[in-house]
């Protein structure tokens, strides 16, 4: 998955009469004859709710998918559909198996990065990469996208030959930080620096049916190393928490130099953080300017 948008022609998106969960709610349709009627999903990325024609799943991507009876909670096995993982292709979304819907209402749940071996609904262990500066190889989503969770539920689903449209969120935090030079910063600053957010939990247990993150309480702090987004910007994924006590938060380190910021800070689930990090000459004056919260990033 990437981090920039990517152009597309988005057909799955304008496919007339597309079944639509943003209320999460659907209307049941008259009764069909559902004997061999096949599920039909298509994803929606967080990213396109500001751009309808922006994806950022690549080919190679994959969720997973469980589909119970609507008057059923879900459970890790004896659902309709059980983790099944579906593969993006480019331009759609198969399953190793061909899925087909019965009589009935149903709920539909999906979930990204795919996990192959779920131990829980409720309690599910996850845990955002100390790295996240990893690229992505043929096996494994690199550091910053196997640490952005998305989740998306449809419910009231009646047997269809539209297809479903799930429409992911975001359920961790971002935090984003933009490098500005001081006015008594001396020389260039490098474009290329690294940076780490210091002291948040990185384990969490995901309950994958409300699609909620719960910090572990259990857990130490680490270290994160930021992805690096482009020129003096830096982000990372962070486990939903709160600081409550002022400690070093955020380290550049430059020209063999430590710029270190400490604070207090809350994490909220589903949101981007915006700071913009003031870099003097001297590491001992570093400020920081809070740039807002943006719900559901890109």
């Amino acid at each position: 998955m990437k981090i920039h948008t990517i152009i597309y022609m988005a057909l799955v998106l304008t496919v007339a009469g597309m079944t639509s969960c943003s209320q999460d709610i659907l209307p049941t349709d008259e009764p069909t004859d559902t004997e061999n009627m096949e599920m039909k999903l298509v994803m929606s990325h967080p990213a396109q709710k500001v751009d309808a024609a922006a994806t950022d799943f690549e080919e190679g991507d994959k969720v997973g998918i469980f589909v119970t009876q609507a008057d059923k909670p879900l459970q890790l096995g004896g659902n309709v559909v059980n983790n099944e993982a579906m593969t993006f292709s480019g331009n759609g979304w198969t399953a190793a198996r061909t899925l087909y819907w019965d009589d009935g209402t149903y709920n539909v749940y999906a979930y990204y990065p795919y996990i192959n071996s779920l131990s829980s609904i409720e309690d599910q262990p996850f845990s955002v990469s100390l790295d996240q500066t990893t690229e992505k190889t043929a096996t494994a989503p690199g550091g910053y996208e196997a640490s952005d969770l998305l989740h998306a539920s449809c419910k009231g689903v009646a047997a269809s030959d539209e297809p479903v449209n799930l429409i992911f969120r975001h359920i961790m935090s971002k935090l984003t930080i933009r490098l500005i030079k001081g006015e008594d910063f001396e020389g260039e600053m490098p474009v290329n620096a690294t940076v780490y957010v210091h002291n948040t939990v990185p384990e969490a247990t995901i309950d994958l049916q409300a699609g909620v993150a719960t910090r572990n309480a259990k857990a130490v702090r680490q270290t994160i190393t930021a992805h690096h987004d482009g020129d003096y910007l830096y982000s990372a994924i962070i486990v939903p928490q709160r600081i409550e006590n002022r400690m070093p938060l955020i380290e550049v380190v430059m020209h063999n130099m430590s710029y270190l910021y400490e604070s207090k800070f809350q994490f909220k689930p589903g949101m981007e953080h915006l700071v913009n990090l003031i870099i003097p000459n001297n590491p001992d004056n570093i400020r920081i300017e809070i740039g807002g919260d943006i719900k559901e990033w890109q």
